[in-house]
């Protein structure tokens, strides 16, 4: 029992941050802090310098994250220019007071329009921005431009210090932890379908189920990422291959145990699959330096061979049993390919990447209406923030700045705004506990801020409400440092926080708003754009007609979801009460599917498979494109008419009339995804063909 308990809480910890990329972010987070200081104590600045160049050492620790160190290391060149052009700005317009509010509101400009540049955009807005507020907070003034400058360069050389020698990134070891935690997450799926078996299905566990295949999903594409670093061409394209099997597979466990809920079973019945289950959990290697050992047990045997044995006139449960015995020998497949095992079949070379679109520096579009609707906003925020207080005003803007960095909507904006006051309230309370458990002690006080900053780090690609609780304790924490610590600051920077949030979606829905469901729709174009490209390559690849990695196109297919998966957040989010939130659950559902049945198509796709079919295959496909192509037509013009309807399989599927098991095996994967796109256009009223007879006897 207490071997189990502790094998879960492990699975869970290695599970949570894969890579452990959170975890070495916000060590390098504090540590530049204490670098920093550390560096700065000779010059014998006064505590507000030294907390500059602890800001600049923490700030750029979290938002420079460039590719390479090459990039990384010019983007904080970069960022210590801008962040000095910042900082003087900040000093004069104290000096004289309207200036700062407008150079403030400008800034936001700047940094929401620069997201358009990627992420070193971002990241030098974001440090510009960051640093302007924070000499705001600071209360700098001009006299200290010189010291401020030092201590600026010594907080970017601090995280120099510690991103380029003392917490380098080292690719082989984190690659090694993400495979750790791709194993603990694949037991995590098995142990969310053992309970929902064992509860005969309900809504909490299909959640759990929904949330560990996501979980797994994420494994899989920082697998995708990384392996190319770690290897050759050739062996991260197959590894990718397997690791997409292994998630096909599990998939497939999970959609089994879903439909033999709804059965009628035996309770021993039930028993036997839970048990099943469990000890197949119990093979599944943590260590990936002791793969593979699955395939050595008398149980990885049993379990192939009674696959096998199973036929069309299955009993109950027996598609269980089948989907572990699949499950099963696709990952020692990926076992042996992740420990190089060149027995496996080679693959077609990836394609070469196609060179980063540069965005054009001068374009009306989303970044620059968020940048105008974020310049609204911010003014608003100071008007509304001077009411609140005429000394902190400067926080109403910063929640402004927050909510609309990444958001594309005004329901991204509202929901973001809701996570920022929440985390603010909670803070609070975490806030004044802390600030009067260490008060009058500034070791205990420096340490504890510390804490926050970790805890922000770590927390940020994970909750925004969490994030904002560290923030404002942390900022509790400075206060009581900077010895003006009480409990109506606090509550000040609650009401900022909340004029700031309401700003930021007046504006978004007032100027030149853009409803979530336009965006959706845009979106949903792109990504069908995606799919008419994966299986036009696809049936290139299979014909024989071009040699493509497939492979690659069904991760530009991801990448399109996960942006409609983002947008549409906004109309699933527990906020929303409107009757949009199942029609966002079921279009979010049904493009996850799409993605889902294009990985079955790329893992089973090879090149030159259907050479001797390619007339049939490009009938074939051409077909599927044709429904691809009517469907984003209604979906680009959605309050038009005439668009016909989508046309399905005549009744005769072309998988049936060819002899390959693995040909039949790819083309009925593209069946299955026909089906899903029909799915996709009844959620925008695109009906289709009722099945032709097949003419079979």
């Amino acid at each position: 029992m207490i071997s189990r308990i502790t094998q879960a809480t492990t699975d869970r910890l290695v599970a949570s941050d894969p890579g452990l990329v959170r975890l070495r972010l916000a060590f390098s987070a504090v540590l530049s802090i204490v670098v920093a200081v550390l560096a700065i104590l000779p010059f014998h600045q006064p505590l507000t310098v030294t907390l500059v160049a602890a800001i600049a050492a923490m700030t750029s620790a979290f938002t420079v994250n460039d590719e390479t160190p090459g990039k990384q290391a010019v983007t904080l060149l970069l960022g210590l220019i801008l962040g000095a052009a910042s900082l003087t700005a900040a000093s004069v317009g104290s000096a004289v007071p309207p200036l700062d509010s407008v150079v403030f509101v400008l800034l936001i400009f700047v940094a929401v329009y620069a997201q358009r540049f990627g992420s070193r955009g971002i990241a030098l807005g974001s440090l510009s921005f960051f640093l302007f507020f924070f000499a705001m907070f600071l209360q700098t003034h001009l006299k200290q431009v010189p010291a401020l400058l030092l201590a600026l360069t010594i907080g970017i050389a601090a995280n120099a210090v510690v991103r380029f020698v003392l917490v380098r990134r080292h690719t082989d070891a984190e690659f090694l932890r993400i495979r750790r935690a791709f194993r603990a997450r694949l037991a995590a799926v098995v142990r969310a379908a053992e309970d929902h078996l064992a509860v005969g299905g309900s809504e909490r566990t299909r959640k759990r189920l929904r949330t560990t295949n996501s979980r797994m999903h994420e494994s899989v594409l920082l697998i995708e990422d990384t392996a190319p670093e770690v290897t050759g061409a050739d062996s991260a394209n197959r590894l990718r291959r397997r690791a997409i099997e292994v998630e096909l597979a599990v998939q497939w466990l999970t959609i089994t145990v879903q439909r033999t809920c709804a059965e009628d079973l035996d309770e021993d019945v039930r028993d036997d699959l839970i048990a099943r289950m469990r000890r197949f959990r119990s093979l599944i290697e943590r260590d990936p330096r002791e793969l593979p050992l699955i395939s050595e047990t008398e149980e990885f045997s049993k379990m192939l061979v009674e696959g096998s044995r199973i036929d069309e006139h299955a009993a109950p449960g027996d598609g269980v049993r089948r989907a572990l015995a699949e499950l099963a020998l696709a990952d020692v497949r990926a076992q042996r390919v992740a420990e190089h095992d060149v027995s496996a079949v080679l693959d077609a070379a990836d394609d070469p990447e196609d060179p980063e679109e540069k965005s054009s520096a001068f374009a009306y579009d989303n970044q620059t209406r968020s940048a105008i609707q974020a310049v609204v906003g911010g003014g608003l925020a100071v008007l509304g923030g001077e009411l609140v207080s005429s000394q902190r005003w400067y926080w109403a803007v910063l929640t402004v700045f927050v909510v609309f960095i990444g958001s594309s909507t005004a329901g991204a904006t509202f929901v973001k705004g809701v996570r920022r006051l929440g985390g603010t309230l909670i803070g609070i309370v975490g806030g004044l506990a802390l600030a009067l458990l260490v008060s009058g002690s500034a070791p205990a006080t420096l340490a504890l801020i510390l804490v926050c900053v970790f805890g922000m780090v770590y927390m940020a690609r994970v909750s925004q409400v969490i994030m904002a609780f560290f923030i404002t304790s942390m900022l509790g924490l400075l206060y009581s440092l900077l010895g003006t610590f009480s409990i109506e600051v606090l509550w000040i920077r609650v009401a900022e926080t909340a004029v700031g949030a309401a700003a930021g979606v007046l504006a978004a829905v007032v100027i030149v708003p853009v409803r979530t469901r336009a965006v959706m729709l845009d979106d949903v174009s792109a990504l069908l754009d995606e799919l008419d490209e994966f299986v036009e390559k696809t049936a290139g690849l299979l014909s024989g007609a071009e040699n493509v990695s497939v492979i690659e196109k069904s991760r530009d297919l991801d990448r399109a979801v996960d942006k409609v998966r983002t947008t549409i957040e906004p109309l699933t989010h527990p906020v929303n009460l409107s009757s949009r939130r199942d029609y966002g659950w079921h279009v979010l559902t049904t493009v996850e599917t799409i993605a889902f049945r294009a990985r079955h198509v790329a893992a089973r796709s090879q090149a030159g498979l259907l050479v001797n079919e390619a007339d049939r295959l490009l009938l074939y496909t051409g077909r599927i494109r044709a429904n691809i192509a009517m469907l984003g037509k209604a979906i680009g013009d959605p309050g038009g008419s005439g668009h016909g309807t989508l046309v399905r399989d005549d009744g005769t599927p072309v998988a049936d009339r060819i002899d390959d098991p693995r040909a039949r095996s790819v083309l009925t994967s593209f069946g299955h995804l026909d089906e899903t796109v029909i799915a996709l256009g009844r959620s925008f009223g695109v009906e289709a063909t009722d099945p032709a007879p097949s003419g079979k006897g």
